[in-house]
């Protein structure tokens, strides 16, 4: 039997170790992947301090090469970007051999959501791929993760990588797509005008009859400098009028460097805070954000996003903790607060935007729908025809260490270091 080597946890919380296990073979409509680079984030720190419960092999941030499709001579699977079907060849000759990432959602493909039977991808952005009530999830629950020479995917989980991106930004596709599931879901307003529509050029000079959203981020800890990285671009892409930037609220003056040129407003947490105020936010910035979102890794950071937050303002939560805290769940209630949880979004998005260099700008709809325009990741709002160019994403600045497999329980203890970014594992060669 074929072995592989692969970081592994024995049981619940435990710190892990570089084991060796069988080599998988990969299911009907399954692909093998041989993982070039993986890297590690905050979920697998908290994993191995025991959240989920998971056993087996950690991460699901990768890049890889598929070695082996095992898809059934009668298969015909259809192409989103296509309006023909994929039959076996057609499958061989786009996947086998290429660079891939993939969604990390594994779905049964037999449910209700999978089959998106209600039509809930209409109304719920992409509700079929992250909630299928049998899924497994790499790396996280019941499905052994990228922390290993090889994996197995669902073929439809599969997204190329583009041609000339190196395998050291390939792997942030996954990191930054969880960041580009907020504008997927729409939960950011670029404006509207008097008719409650989208403005468009030239009617952006005039008045909003709901003004674009103010957005605060607070945490500057990998997720939250991707979350910055991609709102400020986004406000930047749709250019709202006389509308200030989002705000990343961090403690680092050199992790704030790192998003200069985003968008965003950068400013030390210590502005907005006050202890002698009832929820801890100082008056100048209590109350003042439609839209905040909390990226600390930390559950007291849901007192301070709280009280950013206005009155009937969206809190976006994108921290998964270990540990828990007391829970007061008053101003959540008083102020009535919308509270939106936000997972893993559009791989394919954020490959573009890893891809993009620096005079690429969007690309407006040649034939957009009158007086009203919704974006490519579903967020509404205005967009202009007179576009600046979005900044490229030098994601390369962001890595603080590589490891090789065989050191992964190094890689996973300089991670938990406060002072480190990333830390990638290089798998093969």
């Amino acid at each position: 039997m074929a072995t592989m080597l692969a970081f592994s946890i024995q049981n619940p919380g435990d710190d892990g170790k570089v084991i060796s296990l069988p080599k998988p073979e990969p299911e009907p409509n399954f692909a093998l992947i041989k993982i070039l680079r993986a890297g590690v984030c905050n979920t697998d720190l908290e994993i191995l301090q025991g959240y989920m419960g998971f056993t087996g092999v950690l991460g699901h941030e990768f890049v890889g090469i598929v070695e082996e499709l095992n898809v059934p001579q009668n298969t015909i699977d259809s192409d989103a970007n296509s309006s023909r079907t994929l039959n076996v060849i057609d499958l061989y000759d786009k996947w086998l051999g290429k660079r891939v990432c993939g969604d990390i959602n594994v779905g049964c493909g037999d449910c209700g959501v999978c089959l998106n039977e209600h039509n809930r991808d209409a109304c719920c952005a992409k509700f079929s791929r992250n909630h299928c009530p049998n899924r497994t999830v790499l790396g996280i629950l019941n499905k052994n993760g990228t922390m290993a020479e090889y994996i197995t995917l669902p073929i439809t989980n599969l997204h190329l990588v583009p041609p000339g991106m190196s395998d050291e930004v390939a792997v942030f596709c996954e990191p930054l797509a969880a960041a580009c599931r907020i504008p997927e879901q729409g939960l950011v307003n670029y404006g509207y005008g008097a008719d409650g529509q989208n403005l468009q050029p030239p009617d952006r000079v005039a008045v909003y009859l709901r003004p674009p959203d103010r957005v605060a981020i607070l945490g500057d800890g990998k997720l939250g400098l991707m979350i910055a990285e991609v709102l400020g671009r986004e406000h930047a892409r749709r250019n709202p009028v006389a509308s200030p930037p989002p705000i990343l609220f961090g403690k680092h003056a050199h992790k704030l460097g790192l998003v200069e040129g985003s968008g965003v407003e950068r400013r030390f947490v210590s502005e907005c805070m006050d202890d002698t105020a009832f929820n801890g936010v100082s008056k100048e910035h209590a109350g003042k954000y439609d839209v905040v979102v909390d990226a600390t890794g930390s559950p007291a950071g849901l007192t301070i996003s709280s009280g950013l937050c206005r009155p009937m303002g969206t809190l976006v939560l994108k921290s998964t903790c270990a540990a828990g805290k007391e829970f007061n769940a008053a101003p959540f209630v008083i102020d009535e607060l919308r509270v939106v949880g936000s997972r893993c979004g559009p791989i394919d998005t954020a490959l573009e935007l890893l891809n993009l260099d620096a005079v690429t700008p969007p690309v407006a709809s040649p034939t957009p729908t009158p007086n009203q325009e919704t974006d490519r990741n579903g967020a509404s709002g205005p967009v202009s025809d007179e576009r600046e160019p979005i900044q490229p994403l030098r994601v390369e600045k962001y890595i603080t260490q590589t490891f090789p497999l065989s050191e992964a329980a190094d890689a996973i203890r300089c991670a938990a270091l406060k002072s480190t970014m990333k830390v990638q594992i290089i798998c093969s060669e």
